[in-house]
């Protein structure tokens, strides 16, 4: 799995969950993983979440750790529970540095009664796909929300390990599968 850090401010909208996105923005050809900071705003017609969707709850963040993965070799279910892996690793990192107390909710995370993620796993023509967003300023948030700047976490370095973990954890998996004999 290839990764990337973009180092510009970019805007996550939703477009940005679609395939090739990584190809056709940074130049990664296959199964990759990148990051990028920036707001986040998801209007409704934007959104694939369709629970969110009927409930009205449109996504904002004035500034979000952004997390895009695509893979070519994931079905839907697979990627829903790499997304919740994913999801797992950032609980650890951050119970790493003493945040807390942080709860694992399905694909969501919080700190006391307070969201610090969104996520979505969904499915392309092509490949699977899964935005993992962390609030680094949760301020005007429509949910009551924190942010990893309330814990003096600063984005990019907290990026760059947390790309090194998903490489890792997704590499891992790939070795788990090559290195069984088929059962008879």
């Amino acid at each position: 799995m290839q990764t990337h850090l973009h180092q510009e401010k970019l805007k996550y909208d939703g477009s940005q969950l679609s395939s090739h996105f990584a190809f056709r923005q940074f130049g990664l050809l296959g199964d990759s993983v990148v990051a990028f900071l920036g707001p986040c705003e998801v209007k409704i017609d934007a959104m694939v979440d369709l629970e969110d969707v009927r409930r009205d709850a449109p996504i904002f963040s004035r500034e979000m750790l952004s997390f895009i993965v695509e893979s070519f070799a994931f079905d839907l279910r697979a990627a829903a529970a790499f997304q919740r892996l994913m999801v797992a690793i950032v609980a650890e990192r951050l119970a790493e540095r003493k945040v807390g107390p942080i709860r694992r909710q399905g694909d969501d995370l919080f700190v006391g009664d307070r969201k610090l993620s969104v996520s979505i796993a969904a499915a392309s023509p092509v490949s699977s796909l899964i935005h993992l967003g962390l609030n680094v300023d949760a301020a005007g948030a429509p949910v009551p929300a924190v942010g990893l700047a309330e814990f003096g976490i600063e984005g990019p370095g907290f990026a760059a390990q947390l790309l090194s973990s998903f490489q890792a954890e997704y590499e891992g998996l790939l070795r788990a599968t090559w290195k069984v004999r088929p059962v008879r």
